[in-house]
């Protein structure tokens, strides 16, 4: 049993009978009455979010899950295959599981699997990852008093903002947890 001061993003707890992942959490302490921890918790693996609100101290089920290497290799239908880095043994994940992380996946990309014993609850992405830009508009400088950016398509078919400067081909370091543009590699 774990209780509120232990939330972090990515932790996995047992709630009513469903797993669930804190996708965000903020502790509030009010200046009248007690303490109280404001979540979004995503449920596994169907993916809907919910709002939940903890009193500061509660108990919750926290569930132990390991986590091991995999490398994507393909996509079929609405099925992603995963490898093993280790033992080289092939996993199919349906795509619900991972909607959130397929803009930013492309082969050959390693991730982190979390399992429940054998059973796939979640997929990770490193945090940050190089993609090239497919396509973007050319960006004219002069136009704006400030820096100024636009849309670019990058070639997993994510659309992130970057800078004027950047161009189509350039190669980019995207932040997987926000879908921002860091810098140009």
């Amino acid at each position: 049993m774990a209780d509120t001061s232990s939330f972090r993003n990515g932790l996995i707890m047992r709630m009513d009978g469903q797993l669930y992942s804190i996708a965000e959490f903020q502790h509030v302490k009010p200046g009248k009455g007690g303490a109280f921890v404001r979540t979004k918790l995503k449920k596994i693996p169907e993916g809907s979010v919910i709002d939940r609100t903890f009193r500061a101290g509660e108990k919750i089920e926290e569930v132990r899950v390991e986590r091991h290497k995999y490398q994507y290799l393909y996509n079929s239908g609405d099925l992603y295959y995963m490898m093993d880095v280790e033992t080289y043994e092939q996993i199919p994940l349906p795509e619900k599981l991972l909607e959130d992380i397929i803009p930013y996946m492309k082969e050959n990309t390693e991730v982190a699997v979390l399992l429940d014993g054998t059973t796939p609850l979640a997929v990770e992405l490193p945090t940050f990852v190089e993609l090239a830009v497919a396509e973007t508009e050319p960006g004219l400088r002069g136009d704006t008093a400030q820096g100024g950016s636009k849309s670019a398509t990058l070639e997993t078919g994510a659309v992130v903002t970057v800078p004027l400067f950047i161009n189509a081909g350039d190669r980019l370091r995207i932040d997987t947890r926000t879908g921002r543009y860091i810098e140009r590699v």
